[in-house]
C-alpha cells in the first residue's frame, strides 16, 4: 500500500457509552473501493473493549487489503435492502403488514436515504431518541410509545442481521439501546375491567328486544343482531379475532367445548379468514357452560332464518358469526365480518350504554380472567382456557385488583403470629 498522508490514517479511537463502560473503534485508511469507483473510508468496528483490540483489528484489514482479500463494499442503501428484507420475509400476513407499517413511517424517512455500510449504532440511537421524542402524525401527534420503538429496533435488528456477513460485518443494532423491558412496562396503561355484576348488567341491556313493531325477539330483527356475538366476548375472553372465525363445524354441543381453527384478520386496508396458527398445529380447546352453548343455538337459529331470507345472496362459510344481511349493499353475506365495523358497532354500544370510553372488545378478555382469579378459580386452568403460555404469566398480567384475597391473606398472616394480642 502507498503512503498514506497526515490524518488519512486508521488511528483506534475511544467511543464513550451511556450506562456501561466505553468501547473502542477504528476506521480504515482511506482507499480506493471498487464497488463505488471511488476513495471511501469506514469503520471497521466501534465496540472494541480495548485499544489493543482495536489496533490488532486493524492490521488484519490492512493485511487482507494488501492481498486482495477485501471484499468490495456495497453502495446499497438501508431502505432499498429493508425493500428486498421485507419481500422475502416468511411470516404470518399480519406480521408483515405490520412491518411494513413501521418501515414505512419510522425508518425510511429518517434513515432511508443512510447508506447500509454506513449505518451505526448511534446512528439507530439516535433514531431511537427521535422516534420518542418527536411528535407522530400516525399517532395523534404524540411521540411513539416505548413498546413501539423497540418493535422498530426488533425489525432493524432482523434486517440487518440478514445482511452479514455478505453486506456488513457485523450487525449494528446488535451495540444499539433501545428502550428496555422495565421502560415499557412503566408505559403499560391499566386496561379498564367489569365486575361479575357489571357485565350481568350489561348483558341484560344487550338482550332487551327494542319493542319496535318490527321486533320478533330478535329472530330477524336486527336490534338483537350482535348479542350472541356481546355474550361470547364476555363469557369466554375470546379476542376478537377468534370470535369472528369460530365454525359450527368445531363446535362439540355434547362434550361442551369449541374448537379454534381460524381467525379473521386484518391485513392492510382489508380482512380474511385463515388459520390459527398462534396455538400450533392443534386446535386450540375452549370449555364452555351450557348456558353458552344455548347461546350459540339460539345464533343458528337466527342464521338458519337469514340464510332463508337471502337465498342466493348467501354464500354459506361455516361461520358462527358470519357477515349477515343488515345494510348488505355489495357482495354475499354468509363470509367473514369486517374486524374493524364491529369494533365500531361495538364502541356506538359502548357509548349508549355508558361503559367506559377506553374499554375495547379485547377488554372483556381482561374483565374475565380477572374475575375468574378474583373468584378463586384455578389459575392453571384460568390459564389453560385462554390459551395463555404459563398460569404465571396469567397470574401477573391479569387480577391486579384481587383486593379480598389480599386482605384475607394479611389477616391470615397476622393472626398466625398473634398480632392483636400485642396491643
Amino acid at each position: 500500500m502507498t503512503k498514506r498522508g497526515n490524518g488519512l490514517g486508521g488511528t483506534p479511537k475511544e467511543i464513550p457509552r451511556k450506562g456501561r463502560p466505553n468501547t473502542w473503534g477504528v476506521r480504515t485508511p482511506l482507499h480506493f473501493d471498487k464497488a463505488q469507483g471511488k476513495k471511501d473510508r469506514y469503520w471497521i468496528g466501534r465496540e472494541y473493549p480495548t485499544k489493543t483490540a482495536a489496533e490488532r483489528a486493524l492490521r488484519e484489514w490492512l493485511s487482507n487489503y494488501e492481498a486482495g482479500k477485501i471484499t468490495a463494499r456495497s453502495d446499497m442503501k438501508l431502505g432499498d435492502w429493508l425493500d428486498k428484507w421485507h419481500a422475502n420475509l416468511r411470516k404470518e400476513g399480519t406480521t408483515v403488514a405490520g412491518y411494513e407499517t413501521k418501515i414505512r413511517l419510522h425508518i425510511k424517512p429518517h434513515i432511508g436515504d443512510v447508506k447500509l455500510s454506513e449505518v451505526t449504532d448511534d446512528t439507530l440511537n439516535d433514531l431511537y431518541r427521535l422516534l420518542e421524542t418527536a411528535p407522530c402524525l400516525t399517532n395523534k401527534g404524540k411521540p411513539l410509545g416505548a413498546k413501539s420503538v423497540r418493535h422498530v429496533h426488533n425489525i432493524l435488528s432482523g434486517a440487518l442481521g440478514a445482511a452479514v456477513p455478505k453486506l456488513i460485518p457485523s450487525n449494528p443494532a446488535a451495540a444499539a439501546n433501545p428502550p428496555t423491558g422495565r421502560e415499557i412496562r412503566a408505559q403499560e396503561r391499566d386496561f379498564p375491567t367489569l365486575d361479575d355484576g357489571q357485565t350481568a348488567r350489561f348483558l341484560g341491556a344487550v338482550w332487551e328486544p327494542c319493542g319496535n313493531r318490527a321486533c320478533d325477539g330478535g329472530l330477524t330483527h336486527h336490534c338483537l343482531r350482535d348479542a350472541p356475538l356481546w355474550t361470547v366476548y364476555a363469557a369466554t375472553g375470546l379476542r376478537r379475532s377468534e370470535a369472528l372465525g369460530m365454525k359450527w363445524s368445531l363446535i362439540h354441543w355434547d362434550e361442551g367445548f369449541i374448537e379454534l381453527g381460524w381467525v379473521v384478520v386484518e391485513e392492510g386496508n382489508g380482512y380474511r379468514l385463515r388459520k390459527l396458527t398462534k396455538d400450533g398445529d392443534a386446535n386450540a380447546r375452549i370449555y364452555v357452560d351450557q348456558a353458552v352453548m344455548t347461546v350459540l343455538k339460539r345464533q343458528r337459529e337466527r342464521q338458519g332464518a337469514e340464510r332463508e331470507r337471502l337465498g342466493p345472496a348467501w354464500a354459506d362459510g361455516d361461520l358462527v358469526f358470519a357477515r349477515d344481511g343488515f345494510k348488505l349493499y355489495r357482495g354475499e353475506a354468509g363470509g367473514p365480518q369486517d374486524p374493524e365495523k364491529v369494533s365500531a358497532r361495538w364502541r356506538t354500544l359502548r357509548n349508549r350504554l355508558h361503559l367506559p370510553d377506553n374499554f375495547r372488545i379485547h377488554d372483556w378478555r381482561h374483565s374475565k380472567v380477572t374475575n375468574d382469579l378474583e373468584a378463586g378459580e384455578n389459575p392453571v386452568e384460568v390459564s389453560a382456557n385462554v390459551r395463555h403460555h404459563s398460569p404465571g404469566y396469567t397470574m401477573a398480567r391479569y387480577g391486579h385488583s384481587r383486593k379480598d384475597g389480599a386482605r384475607r391473606l394479611a389477616a391470615s398472616g397476622a393472626g398466625r403470629l398473634g398480632l392483636s394480642s400485642l396491643v
